[in-house]
């Protein structure tokens, strides 16, 4: 079966960019300079002031870092690596890139030297415009091994005054060079722009590296363009929105978002001040379109509870009531039934009392559209969200698809679905139950891997996603899981560890949890306990702890995880296939999963094999009959060093739900 959305009028929205005079991003943004100079692009938060950049300022910055890097010697085909946080500065840098006919290489902020060195060598960088010291001194340890990085232009001066390394460069430097170099050559810039090709690679996008090494996917200028305006024609994105650019700059989500649709819709992005002043920026700000991975959404799901614990047993109980009825209407809505009278009329009240605060609170009562995606978000924290009045929707997608692959339309979001292909978009299921995709938006390929390109690249331009899904008789596209994640218990009973993961992360207390049941006899858990959540929850008991180990081995903290663990095989019951995947035992891990350490990725994804191999002796032992095991862990600390964690670890048995008669 293939399913495809038929191709609609591009309407309004930017005529058509498909031409030769709008193929490039530095194109589309000198047309938005030309053509509305004065309205705002990007605003940052510095020293607690909003600071505003209009399109005329974007071009202007982005011109001068291009020209300056032309008087540097720099060839189109050139790598860029771009390292910070969200910062007007990064995106300029992205963009002077891409109009010199380079590629920027974004990589994640808070990676660690040796991660770092991988990708800098890989990508053959020869250039890294960063934000600060910390970055700097990253890339100064590891240039000896990176011989092609030539030059590393740094914007924030701090901590740098007495480096005397050749190499280095303030962005105020390479932009007063590139006026400079502009005298001599005034129509540089704009020829150069106008070389471009859409089919020129327009960003390197390193994968998280789930199963191995990051894999470096190039896009296009095309592959973006009529990808991202074909998600923002059916989202009808309009030039007032106003989105808070706060992910990764690495992650081709905040690419698309706060670059790419950006640019095309020529909507204003938000920088937060720092990743620790966030949720205040969002509340100031109250973006219209936001974008969250579900890790976020259950962090803001885990303050909401957090702050209802506290509060006194009245206001508690009436928040709960109302909370309760938000979600019993939700659900009721997506299952396409009509809400009985009582709890449709007590709404208003509700959004009266508690909703429309919460969403206040959250910074979140201006939104008109908000997704998640990344990986499977928890039904129940989905409906949480959308029935606090949060329009939250779900959409399918991958750095190779240029994001979006499927979306849930308004008046189309199901609970169990994420939605249906967007404009160009053909799907189809494998014989093997694999989903395939085909669209403008498919890759250029892997960089310097024309290998792991052919494993993904079929005849006829599909596509594999690595993902077990199937279509519904609508067209709605079902994920089940990873394929190479959806396997059996020793006794055939069907086992999708990440659907289990997600019910057990809607519990404010459990920030990650790893699934092991492949070829066993059960299933069993490793826990991350929520330090915030469940701290909160033993100071209110009287509960004294001295750090994250010594707290989440407490007897009292296994019983509250055991509560949240008998809850998931409950809900459990109600699924046919995977009733029989009830977890049996279960354990909290005596540190947080860390990407230094190698457990989880920089976009938070499990990496399933190292874990089973990083922790083989627990995993055994709770297929034995100890209640208590030693573990012995390397950990890696913020600054590079690295140090062994030991701990004994209580193992705890559960017993599986039964229906009740």
């Amino acid at each position: 079966m293939t399913y495809s959305r038929e191709p609609r009028r591009r309407g309004d929205l930017k005529a058509d960019v498909t031409t030769r005079e709008q193929d490039t991003f530095p194109k589309l943004a000198r047309a938005n300079a030309q053509q509305m100079p004065d309205r705002v692009a990007i605003r940052e938060k510095d020293y607690g002031i909003w600071q505003s950049t209009t399109w005329g300022d974007y071009l202007a910055q982005a011109r001068a870092i291009a020209l300056g890097l032309a008087s540097l010697g720099f060839r189109r085909g050139d790598k860029v690596a771009i390292v910070g946080d969200n910062r007007p500065q990064l995106y300029w840098a992205v963009l002077a890139t891409q109009a010199l006919g380079g590629v920027p290489v974004p990589l994640y902020q808070d990676s660690i030297e040796k991660e770092m060195e991988y990708i800098v060598d890989h990508a053959e960088a020869r250039f890294a415009i960063v934000e600060d010291q910390e970055q700097v001194d990253k890339l100064l340890a590891l240039r000896a091994r990176c011989p092609r990085l030539e030059t590393i232009v740094y914007d924030d001066p701090r901590g740098l005054r007495a480096y005397r390394d050749s190499c280095l460069l303030s962005l105020a430097e390479l932009e007063e060079a590139g006026r400079k170099f502009e005298i001599g050559h005034p129509t540089y810039f704009d020829d150069e722009v106008a070389r471009g090709h859409g089919e020129d690679v327009a960003i390197i996008c390193y994968t998280s590296g789930t199963t191995g090494v990051p894999k470096g996917a190039m896009l296009s200028h095309r592959n973006l363009i009529v990808t991202a305006l074909n998600a923002a024609r059916a989202e009808n994105l309009q030039a007032d929105e106003e989105i808070l650019s706060y992910l990764p700059m690495a992650w081709v989500g905040d690419h698309v978002f706060s670059y790419a649709q950006a640019i095309l819709v020529a909507f204003a992005i938000n920088c937060p001040e720092s990743a620790a002043t966030v949720l205040h920026d969002l509340r100031e700000i109250g973006p219209t379109y936001f974008f969250a991975p579900p890790r976020i959404w259950e962090s803001l799901l885990t303050t909401v509870m957090v702050r209802i614990e506290d509060c006194a047993w009245p206001k508690r109980k009436v928040v709960g009531f109302f909370l309760a009825l938000a979600q019993d209407l939700e659900r009721a809505r997506l299952a396409g039934q009509r809400p009985s009278g009582w709890r449709r009329a007590l709404y208003p009240l509700g959004r009266l009392l508690v909703y429309g605060p919460l969403r206040d609170n959250l910074g979140l009562r201006r939104v008109r559209r908000a997704y998640t995606a990344g990986e499977a978000i928890g039904p129940e924290i989905f409906v949480f969200f959308r029935g606090l009045g949060i329009n939250v929707k779900q959409l399918y997608g991958m750095t190779e698809a240029s994001v979006f692959v499927t979306i849930q339309r308004d008046g189309e979001v199901r609970l169990d679905s994420v939605g249906t292909p967007i404009e160009d978009v053909e799907l189809k299921i494998s014989p093997e139950g694999e989903v395939l995709y085909r669209s403008p938006g498919v890759f250029q390929g892997y960089f310097k891997n024309e290998e792991a390109t052919r494993q993904v690249m079929l005849e006829g331009g599909w596509m594999r996603s690595g993902d077990a899904g199937f279509l519904d008789p609508a067209g709605h596209l079902k994920i089940i899981d990873r394929a190479k994640d959806v396997t059996r218990l020793a006794g055939g009973t069907i086992f999708a560890p990440k659907y289990v993961e997600n019910k057990l992360k809607f519990s404010p207390y459990v920030k990650e949890a790893v699934c092991i049941g492949q070829d066993r006899p059960y299933v069993t858990a490793l826990v991350n306990i929520d330090l915030t959540a469940v701290g909160n929850w033993a100071e209110r008991r009287g509960i004294a702890y001295t750090s994250y180990t010594d707290l989440s081995q407490k007897p009292e903290i296994y019983e509250l995880i055991q509560q949240e663990v008998e809850r998931v095989n409950r809900s459990l019951l109600e699924d046919e296939v995977l009733k029989g995947a009830q977890i049996r035992k279960f354990l909290i891990l005596h540190k947080e999963l860390d990407p230094d350490d190698e457990e989880i990725t920089r976009t938070r994804k499990v990496r399933r094999g190292y874990i089973g191999q990083k922790y083989a002796a627990l995993i055994e032992a709770l297929y034995g009959d100890r209640d208590r095991a030693q573990v012995e862990a390397k950990v890696t600390y913020e600054d590079g060093r690295t140090g062994t964690i030991r701990a004994d670890v209580r193992i705890r048995e559960v017993g599986a739900a039964q229906a009740v008669r």
